[in-house]
């Protein structure tokens, strides 16, 4: 699985801004989070595999038109050979009412105004941000206190009017879908069970091995159908059935990743790295998968109250020699230069050794680096030992 995601190894070379685009492709999803104590979600997450690439290299491929913006495991950034795939989802989800899309068919019939307004604002203007509009008589605060505007954007985008050209200071840009794909038509979509069949062989390939109720979360596909359509395209020779020990009932292996199978069985192909993950990481998003495979139990914490949190409000999970191994509290102070870990805590049962005290501190210094925050300082851990070597093997 580690392979797979491109997690078990970094490159020999210098990334280069192909390599973002092979990434995404390779994972088929990016999900995009805008919460901001370090570097956002899907800039951490190709970090994790690319290593000291370039951020913006992102932002220009989706100006680029290589990427686009829509909803898939949550608000991701998508391939654009992809499109049609979701233009199918689109479709789907408008017909039978289902969420997210269900509120903006609903929106959109009750404000067919305000709807037909931000219409004409685009095809005169060409773009727009919805900070643009005036927000008048409306509150501030609240994750979805949108104002008018902002509805019928979300709504036109969700329903496939709209795109997203690019992003100024993280904010979407929303454009006219033609101006994005021109001569669009949307008989060159495929029909829904081929949609599902595609994503469920995605699935299978982005985690390299697959049992049946680790392969809805991916997509959000419905789970009735999964364990069928897996046995189906296994019969058809599209994905490998095998046996894990130590694991009950059988998992799936995508064709192109047999070889990375062979390797790994052999050991030929094993876990090294230390990486530092984002929350919202494909290895770690499905919680279920993460207790099962790596027996961590991780919950984001940014929506929990903070009297209430464990581990911080935006801890990071550390994969290290292919096991979750605990996870750190970190926030980068841009302007004082300072990269701050508030809290560290290592699993029940991992021994703080001179190991992994250096393999801490090295990824730890490179990650400071990238943030433009080289000066580092660990608050505390647990085991409280930990904080203090590693402060001395960082030089603080």
């Amino acid at each position: 699985m580690l392979a797979a995601q491109g997690l078990d190894r970094l490159l020999d070379r210098p990334a280069v801004k192909a390599d973002v685009l092979e990434m995404v492709r390779r994972m088929s999803v990016l999900q995009i989070d805008t919460i901001h104590v370090v570097e956002r979600s899907p800039y951490l997450v190709l970090w994790s595999r690319l290593g000291d690439y370039r951020p913006e290299w992102l932002d220009e491929l989706l100006v680029e038109g290589a990427l686009f913006e829509y909803w898939a495991h949550a608000a991701c950034f998508l391939p654009i050979e992809d499109y049609p795939l979701y233009r199918r989802l689109m479709l789907d989800a408008i017909q039978n009412r289902e969420r997210p899309v269900k509120w903006a068919v609903e929106w959109s019939q009750e404000h067919p105004g305000v709807m037909e307004r931000i219409r004409r604002h685009l095809r005169e203007n060409g773009e727009v941000r919805s900070v643009e509009f005036e927000n008048k008589d409306r509150p501030s605060g609240g994750w979805w206190n949108w104002k008018e505007e902002k509805n019928a954007l979300e709504a036109l985008l969700l329903t496939g009017e709209v795109m997203i050209a690019r992003r100024q200071n993280f904010q979407r840009v929303y454009v006219l879908r033609e101006r994005i794909l021109p001569g669009w038509e949307d008989a060159t979509i495929p029909s829904t069970d081929e949609l599902q069949r595609v994503l469920t062989l995605r699935t299978v390939k982005a985690l390299g091995i697959a049992f049946p109720t680790w392969v809805p979360d991916y997509f959000r596909q419905p789970k009735k159908e999964v364990p069928r359509r897996l046995e189906a395209l296994a019969g058809e020779g599209l994905l490998l059935r095998v046996e894990v020990e130590g694991f009950e009932g059988i998992a799936y292996v995508h064709p192109d990743r047999y070889q990375l199978l062979e390797e790994a069985a052999s050991g030929i192909r094993g876990p090294m790295l230390t990486k530092l993950l984002s929350p919202f990481d494909p290895l770690v998003w499905d919680r279920q998968r993460a207790r099962e495979l790596f027996d961590f139990d991780y919950t984001i914490e940014c929506y929990t109250p903070a009297a209430k949190r464990r581990y911080g409000y935006f801890s990071l999970p550390i994969l290290r020699g292919g096991r979750l191994i605990g996870r750190l509290d970190p926030k980068a102070h841009r302007a004082q230069g300072v990269f701050e870990i508030k809290a560290l805590q290592l699993e029940p049962g991992v021994p703080v050794s001179e190991e992994l005290v250096a393999d801490l501190a090295a990824v730890l210094r490179r990650l400071a680096a990238w943030h433009g925050t080289p000066d580092l300082v660990v608050r505390q851990s647990n085991p409280p030992e930990l904080a203090v070597r590693l402060g001395i093997a960082l030089g603080a």
